[in-house]
């Protein structure tokens, strides 16, 4: 019962197809069963009364010859079978009176002295002229299939008549039926079989054109479904399809919103950059004023990013991204005479926008090119998790690296661990967010290189 439950919990989480075509297979080899066990026992049992009127006409052959004019007592004489005259043939008969004396017992030459059983356990108390079917053994221990008639000769007596052929006919018969049965049903099976799986091809064929749409829709090869589908798919493909419409409309007012925003904090933050200038505490309001750009383009882009992130159609080719940031790094920090290695496949992509992966990469081969001392590596490396594809972006450097303890509050936003060196301390953690949207993450381990290694997961394209 666990296995079956088992089976059935498998089963449930395979595709339709799959389910469809075990349903199938199922029950039609249930149902060809349970014909060809019927079929078989019927297939007996009208073999067995063939036989049985076969024997039955042999003895009603035997009971003519007793009741004709004459002595009772005489020879019965072959009764049209030549079998029956041939020793231990397997065709028998036997005529006697009720608990009649082995040598008042008359039979056929083929029984060779023997005596056929009885198939009535008290002879004597069974019903005159009722007639009896049964197996039992002949002399030579062979099956047999035993036809017993009882008759009254009224004064002339009682007299037992019993008729008997080989059992392995029957058995014959019945094992030839089945096995042409089993190849019978046997090619019925694989033709139904066969005919089922171009059912369940043909019938599911339209859902594996919307799969194949949609598909389409998250490799941004297109914005909606597009062909006609069945009237029962249709109503999916037409809701889909306003989903789309009705996310990219939410899309769009966000980043007009997004950037209306923008406009609307930067404009008054110059104009009070402006005004310091003469001001006494002119540094420290344009400290401040730096400081409230530097969050606001922070929060901007974070929403921006929360709006994109997940955008169905959305894909970045990783590898231009990668080398472009190297060649701007390579000349901002050009005193170091920094080697950039890039180590990635060409066709892999990123789900997601091509602003937000430069900001996310950008950031973190920025921090490695600083602290690095000649060497910074970039490997992109691709992975299925949970039947979904990602990427994963390690950036090592040959710098100092951090200790275990300082990897986790790095990540925390305006947290520095040098204030020697230029930057806001949002770097880290504006890429820590970004990922976090798309469902990914950055972890921060030791680099073989020697220094510190940043590791970026982030959902990528499967195809």
């Amino acid at each position: 019962m666990n296995r079956i439950r088992l089976f059935l919990k498998r089963l449930a989480g395979r595709s339709i197809a799959v389910r469809l075509a075990v349903s199938a297979v199922f029950w039609s080899f249930a149902i060809l069963l349970i014909s060809g066990l019927i079929l078989a026992a019927l297939y007996r049992d009208n073999t067995e009364r063939a036989f049985d009127q076969r024997l039955l006409v042999y003895a009603n052959t035997l009971a003519s010859n007793l009741v004709s004019p004459g002595d009772a007592e005489r020879d019965l004489g072959p009764i049209g079978d030549p079998r029956f005259e041939l020793p231990l043939s397997g065709w028998y008969w036997q005529v006697a009176r009720p608990n009649a004396k082995p040598g008042e017992v008359r039979s056929s030459k083929s029984l060779f002295g023997g005596q056929l059983p009885s198939l009535a356990p008290d002879a004597e108390a069974a019903r005159f002229g009722e007639i009896r079917r049964g197996y039992g053994k002949a002399p030579d221990e062979r099956g047999l299939r035993l036809i017993e008639r009882d008759i009254d000769l009224g004064q002339e007596g009682r007299f037992i008549i019993r008729v008997g052929g080989p059992a392995d006919e029957i058995e014959d018969s019945a094992r030839r039926f089945s096995f042409a049965l089993f190849v019978t049903f046997s090619l019925l099976g694989l033709a139904l079989g066969f005919t089922t799986l171009l059912q369940i091809r043909f019938g599911l064929q339209p859902l594996a054109q919307l799969r194949g749409a949609l598909g389409a829709i998250r490799r941004g090869e297109a914005e909606r479904i597009q062909g006609e589908y069945p009237r029962d798919i249709a109503p999916v493909a037409s809701e889909i399809n306003l989903l789309l419409e009705t996310n990219r409309e939410i899309l769009e007012r966000a980043r007009t919103q997004v950037g209306n925003l923008a406009h609307a904090l930067k404009t008054p933050l110059s104009i009070i950059v402006n005004e310091a200038e003469g001001a006494p505490n002119e540094v420290k309001v344009r400290e401040q004023a730096v400081i409230m750009r530097d969050q606001v383009n922070y929060y901007l882009d974070r929403a921006r990013a929360a709006a994109m992130a997940g955008t169905l159609g959305t894909l970045t080719e990783v590898e231009p991204v990668l080398r472009a940031l190297a060649r701007t790094f390579d000349k901002i920090y050009r005193d170091k005479n920094l080697q950039i290695e890039i180590s990635t496949s060409p066709a892999t992509r990123f789900r997601g926008e091509r602003q937000d992966l430069e900001e996310m990469a950008g950031n973190l081969i920025d921090n490695a090119a600083k602290w690095a001392v000649g060497h910074v590596k970039i490997t992109v490396e691709q992975q299925q998790q949970d039947e979904r594809p990602w990427i994963h972006v390690v950036i090592d450097d040959d710098g100092p690296g951090l200790p275990e303890g300082a990897r986790e509050e790095m990540i925390k936003r305006g947290r520095r661990l040098d204030e020697t060196k230029p930057g806001s301390g949002l770097g880290l953690s504006i890429v820590s967010d970004l990922a976090a949207l798309y469902r990914g993450r950055l972890k921060l381990e030791a680099s073989p290189l020697g220094g510190l290694r940043a590791k970026l997961e982030l959902p990528g394209d499967g195809g």
